[in-house]
């Protein structure tokens, strides 16, 4: 007993330490707190005393079931390889000159060490994403000199070299592109240890979902049933100048380098009047016809209160309404928010200030549109046959044409003053050219027929907003017809078809951007939406509730992606991002957080029904705990495959499986809280269902954590997701 006492103070000291020092890390560095909590002496004690701690519980306790011995003992090896990185393990820095042999790299503590061989760096090159605007891949051509042995490599992101003991990563480079900065990595003892700890973890948490005596199986065998509840704005019309809609819609055709790729102007417009505005359209006016208003009919426009102001703070402090002109902003003075802007800049995290910066990069926007600077429309092929997208404003090449370039300068001031004579079949011509300039010039940084197309779908239908609103409505109502067999039925195929827009939606996003939508949070919340209503439509008919948790879950999930601070925009992905390894550890994390996030819809349905006594309730509230532990086991079994592939893909990628990034370690505090209820026979007090109900209820809290509060409050390398 006592064993069990100590064994439990030791793992929830571990989940407290772990926290706070990702809260210590927002306000110091992470290096701070790698260097002082989690490497130092006293946290690996803890481990090291937990670990021994719980393997002298574990033989008491005389379990010799062969999968859950092998589960428990892949956290010794993963730890035990840990600590053997943590003691031998040497890491460091070294710089490459293009055409310079160096055989010394710079430890993490500042010292020279010896590498095993020599490195001529041939030379280093940066790879772009079409227009040459984002880098697709940085890479750096070196050769390995080793006993007078000569070896040609390429070390770029997630393509490392490995060989003699010692491994390098790409890690940045020098602005002149002849010097590169790789990471060294020679950890010949951890890394066998910890990956062998991986194989048998993934092994026994399979196992576990598929072991005949197991309590997963057992649950699955009873009938289960399920219950909950939640909830689901427009615009006005006035007169202005600007294009016909069919011609703004045309020019919205036109391809611009925007978000590091190229897209639609479309795509631009619609982006442009939503950071302005708050909105996708302005009155009676399309994104396009906003767009080119500005663009056309500058002065017009800048007297329409169309800029909003965000925050109520700041339009006290102006004195201002909270939509205004953005005439408004320059006084007698000149522009009003400047003398604000300094003080602004070193306090993000007043409110005030946040707000300041964010009308300041709106009103930098309309400047960039009304200078041009932003409509980069113009791609030039240089003999070389790489492709330059230019705006009218920008430094042409000097092997560009004369003639070339002055089309470049005239054609957007010789549209505007078409545009205000009305002559709409000539702007309508100029587009045309324009576009036909495009595709003779754009070689092959013009997205296919079927990109566009698709871009174009996804631009004129707001289909997650739809979707919304469609499935918490459908979910709601649902539950007047539960009792109504043949009549709920119909909400299931609603949820199905649901399902089937959604998943045209993600792939019109894949079509877009050419890979798999996983890259940042709002593609995330997509795909755990996906991931709701597809266990619910699989699982609905055995546990029929199920249906009402699925429309709920998945429109609050579709909500969310909303109203929170995620960006819908399509952007290519980082570097480091281009890895199959990201797709399988993304897809599998939130294949997790969609099955915990039913058992907190299981915890809320059980206390909404608590006190009941009818019989029917109660009968359903009798079924609630086996519901939610058969999402448990497998929501398990994915976080733990999902965070050790991400700690494999990051040793991968830069030579480091765990560095503590809020995010990874919140990820851990998670697998650990939900670990705690799958060990009932240990912890016999959470065999009570309402105190399973409540842990399951709190423990939820974790999952916010780990997806927005990193996110939004703590950053780190994956505040991108």
């Amino acid at each position: 007993m006592r064993t069990k006492k100590i064994l439990a103070v030791i793992y929830i000291l571990l989940v407290i330490v772990m926290a706070m020092a990702t809260i210590l890390g927002k306000y110091t560095s992470l290096e701070y707190v790698s260097d002082n909590i989690f490497g130092a002496w006293w946290f690996c004690l803890l481990w090291a005393a937990g670990t021994a701690v719980g393997i002298v519980y574990f033989i008491r306790r005389k379990i010799r079931r062969p999968i859950v011995v092998t589960l428990h003992l892949s956290f010794v090896i993963i730890l035990l390889g840990a600590l053997l990185t943590h003691l031998t393990a040497h890491r460091g820095m070294i710089h490459l000159r293009q055409g310079k042999t160096t055989q010394t790299y710079i430890t993490k503590e500042g010292n020279k060490a010896e590498l095993p061989f020599g490195i001529l760096l041939n030379k280093f090159n940066v790879t772009y994403h079409a227009g040459n605007m984002a880098a697709m891949d940085y890479a750096s051509h070196i050769t390995i000199i080793h006993n007078r042995k000569q070896e040609q490599y390429q070390v770029s992101m997630n393509n490392i070299y490995s060989g003699y003991g010692t491994r390098l990563y790409q890690s940045s480079y020098d602005e002149d592109l002849k010097g590169s900065y790789l990471s060294v990595n020679s950890d010949p003892y951890g890394i066998p240890m910890t990956y062998t700890g991986y194989s048998l973890l993934f092994f026994a948490l399979i196992a576990m979902l598929v072991d005949s005596k197991g309590k997963f199986r057992r649950l699955l065998r009873k009938e289960t049933m399920v219950l909950l509840m939640l909830i689901a704005g427009y615009v006005s019309a006035q007169a202005q100048p600007s294009l016909p809609r069919q011609t703004a819609d045309e020019f919205g055709k036109i391809l611009i380098v925007y978000n590091g790729r190229i897209c639609p102007v479309e795509t631009y417009a619609i982006d442009f009047t939503k950071k302005l505005y708050g909105k996708k359209n302005y009155k009676d006016f399309t994104p396009c016809q906003v767009l080119t208003g500005f663009m056309f009919w500058g002065e017009e426009w800048m007297k329409e209160p169309i800029l909003r102001l965000k925050g109520s703070e700041l339009r006290s402090k102006l004195n201002m309404n909270e939509y205004i002109a953005p005439i408004n902003l320059f006084g007698k003075q000149g522009y009003i928010l400047g003398p604000y802007l300094q003080d602004a800049q070193g306090q993000e995290n007043d409110n005030v200030s946040k707000q300041l910066l964010d009308t300041d990069d709106k009103m930098m926007l309309l400047m960039n549109l009304t200078q041009v600077k932003s409509l980069k429309i113009f791609p030039y092929m240089e003999k070389n046959e790489s492709v330059d997208w230019f705006s009218p404003n920008d430094k042409f090449p000097a092997s560009m044409p004369k003639a070339q370039q002055q089309y470049i300068r005239s054609i957007l001031p010789l549209a505007a003053q078409l545009a205000k004579q009305g002559k709409t079949d000539m702007v309508n011509e100029l587009i045309q050219k324009l576009r036909k300039y495009q595709y003779r010039y754009g070689g092959n940084t013009i997205p296919s027929n079927n990109a566009i197309r698709a871009e174009n779908i996804y631009n004129k239908y707001p289909f997650t907003t739809l979707l919304f609103i469609f499935n918490l409505t459908a979910g709601l109502l649902s539950i007047l017809f539960f009792t109504k067999k043949r009549r709920y039925k119909l909400f299931t195929w609603l949820m199905a078809l649901s399902w089937i827009f959604l998943t045209f939606t993600m792939a019109l996003r894949w079509m877009i951007n050419g890979t798999i939508p996983l890259a940042n949070g709002y593609e995330t919340m997509l795909l755990l939406s996906w991931i709701i209503m597809l266990v619910a439509v699989l699982t609905t008919r055995k546990m029929q509730l199920m249906t009402t948790f699925g429309l709920l879950m998945s429109g609050f999930m579709l909500l969310v992606s909303h109203l929170g601070e995620m960006d819908p925009s399509i952007t290519p992905r980082m570097p480091v991002l281009n890895s199959p390894l990201l797709s399988i550890h993304v897809s599998i994390i939130m294949i997790s957080y969609a099955l915990l996030s039913l058992t907190f819809i299981c915890a809320i349905a059980y206390f909404c029904t608590y006190n009941s006594k009818r019989e029917g309730i109660k009968s359903v509230n009798r079924q609630l705990t086996s519901l939610s532990q058969i999402f448990l086991y497998p929501a398990i079994t994915t976080l733990g495959l999902g965070i050790f592939i991400g700690a494999i893909w990051a040793n991968i990628s830069w030579g480091n499986y765990w560095g503590w990034d809020p995010k990874e370690t919140w990820a851990l505090i998670t697998f650990m809280i939900y670990a705690i209820p799958i060990h009932s026979d240990s912890f016999s007090s959470l065999r009570n269902p309402k105190r399973y109900h409540l842990f399951m209820l709190l423990s939820f809290l974790s999952i916010l954590m780990t997806y927005f509060g990193v996110n939004y409050i703590l950053g780190g390398m994956h505040s991108y997701a």
